[in-house]
């Protein structure tokens, strides 16, 4: 089994990515984060970000999605641990016990695949209930996970701004 990971800055288009490429008959995995403030928020909590489990229950549902069985040859994840490890940095949170085992898990057992395709932003951030990010930060966003990546050992292969149609190809031609 293969398994790439779509990253890239809030509202670069990678859950419309992950979506199209589902409709395609490809096998994904969908984004944590999402779900989790999704959650958080049915719970009562506004900004789930700020809650000290949030980051923990990221990681557990991506690891719980990572181990679930999935057809096909080569499965494309919408985001993975580093993504939150990303986040933990960005936040200034501490990483969690949870997240570094994760990480180390997904290491040593060579889970991914080395190359990561990076899905560019779009020019613009559309906010919604979970995304309350501006462009500007969502930039520095970007620009963090590219370096977590690469000092992780990971070559991006970018998926540059285009139409949806245009991307998903780029990321089938990668993905093989």
């Amino acid at each position: 089994m293969k398994r790439f990971i779509l990253t890239g800055a809030p509202g670069a288009g990678k859950t419309t990515l992950i979506r199209a490429l589902a409709g395609l008959g490809r096998a994904v995995v969908e984004e944590a984060a999402t779900d989790v403030i999704a959650d958080m928020q049915a719970e009562g909590l506004a900004e789930p970000w700020t809650h000290e489990t949030f980051l923990v229950r990221i990681v557990e549902l991506q690891r719980s999605r990572r181990l679930a069985p999935c057809g096909g040859g080569v499965q494309l994840h919408d985001r993975s641990a580093i993504c939150t490890y990303a986040l933990a940095l960005h936040l200034g949170r501490p990483v969690p016990p949870a997240l570094k085992a994760e990480l180390e898990a997904i290491a040593s057992e060579g889970v991914f695949e080395r190359r990561v395709l990076f899905v560019r932003n779009i020019g613009f951030v559309e906010p919604t209930a979970a995304r309350r990010i501006s462009f500007e930060d969502s930039l520095a966003f970007e620009a963090l996970h590219e370096q977590v990546y690469r000092e992780l050992g990971y070559e991006l292969v970018e998926i540059a701004a285009a139409p949806v149609e245009t991307r998903v190809r780029q990321v089938l031609v990668a993905a093989t």
